[in-house]
């Protein structure tokens, strides 16, 4: 996340929008105490968010209010909810049938951050739950499937984001290499883990995609962990690849069902 970078017209405006969701309705008085701001500063800024359909004047007893247009800013926050509650179920039943246990994660800031896990109901997790816990995008296996099945122009950003591209952090020959390596996550329909150092836990990891084709939208990402003296990749690819891509099909399916509701 970029620090000291604040554009100032920016803050003021969420001051305001925070301002005012503290309360039903709020004075301008009200408004100018609670954000330091000046008071002619603040009524410009409500005139620029009723213009914008984010703020309505109620009165000029009670002031000025929300509107329902800033539900709509929390809809990628909603959207998470509504995979969770989706996944949890689908997860925990395999889990309680073969015993691995499996992580949920979405993109965030450019690393992957876990959402749910199973390990507290597997019988052979190694590790605790890691919940909100960031996993590197380019060395994990959560992030190489994102990487892998999201379309073009959010990969772009994402290499972009933690300073690979247009930054100098990728040489031809390891831009050939990353193109070569997710090609093949492509081809297999999964990814593993590929630290520098192997550490005793591995993991394979599907996309949780919304449609298919080119250019379907991953909505997250879905890994077993497992020690490497259990199995091997081939083993763990060949025992589990297909049964964690279609769990990953019965996610997205049951996900878009209660995100359309």
């Amino acid at each position: 996340m970029v620090t000291g970078a604040v554009i100032e017209p920016v803050r003021r405006s969420f001051a305001v929008l925070e301002a005012l969701s503290r309360r039903r309705s709020s004075t301008v008085g009200v408004l100018t105490g609670e954000t330091g701001l000046p008071r002619p500063t603040v009524v410009r800024l409500l005139h620029t968010l009723i213009a914008l359909g984010y703020a309505a004047r109620v009165s000029r007893e009670q002031g000025y209010r929300l509107t329902e247009r800033v539900l709509s800013l929390a809809g990628s926050i909603r959207f998470v909810d509504h995979l969770m509650d989706a996944a949890i179920p689908h997860m925990s039943r395999f889990t309680s049938e073969h015993g691995w246990p499996l992580y949920l994660a979405t993109l965030s800031y450019g690393a992957i951050s876990i959402r749910h896990s199973t390990a507290p109901e597997s019988p052979m997790s190694f590790e605790a739950a890691g919940l909100n816990l960031r996993r590197p995008v380019l060395t994990s296996a959560l992030g190489r499937v994102w990487l892998a099945f999201c379309p073009e122009e959010e990969r772009r950003t994402i290499l972009r984001d933690i300073g690979l591209r247009d930054g100098g952090g990728l040489t031809p020959r390891q831009e050939t290499a990353l193109g070569t390596a997710l090609e093949q996550i492509r081809r297999d329909g999964y990814a593993f883990t590929r630290l520098v150092r192997p550490t005793r836990l591995h993991g394979i990891a599907v996309a949780i995609r919304q449609g298919s084709g080119v250019g379907a939208r991953v909505m997250g990402s879905l890994s077993m962990r497992f020690p490497r003296s259990a199995m091997t990749e081939e083993e763990a690819s060949s025992r589990f690849g297909r049964r964690l891509q279609q769990l990953a099909r019965m996610i997205a399916s049951d996900a878009r069902v209660k995100n359309a509701g």
